[in-house]
């Protein structure tokens, strides 16, 4: 099964300069992050009703892939960059993806 974390991230405000900065960072951690070991796919987007929200999907093949990413020095950066920018806390989302290649029955 596919492990996802799902991650949902404020902007504090709706200020040009700090849309710009999440945005870029996310973007930033997407193409270093994709390239990790037994990472499926990295995932940032922004909502298309607000721009302060941002969503991360986060795919591993499996839930100890996640060690990859935490080793990754990258990920001492993103943290203390992207906190202050942001409105709370991140809203993170565990999960396993579902098996749909098989057909079942719907009663």
């Amino acid at each position: 099964m596919v492990y996802t974390i799902t991650v949902h991230l404020r902007a504090k405000d709706s200020s040009e300069t700090t849309i710009t900065k999440l945005k870029n960072k996310l973007i930033e951690a997407s193409r270093v992050y994709s390239k990790d070991k037994e990472t499926i796919s990295w995932f940032v987007m922004q909502s298309v009703h607000d721009p302060r929200d941002f969503t991360i999907v986060e795919r591993y093949e499996k839930e100890s892939s996640q060690k990859y990413h935490l080793e990754n020095p990258y990920w001492k950066t993103f943290d203390p960059y992207v906190k202050p920018l942001l409105e709370g806390e991140m809203d993170l989302r565990r999960a396993e993806e579902l098996d749909t290649s098989k057909d079942v029955v719907v009663e």
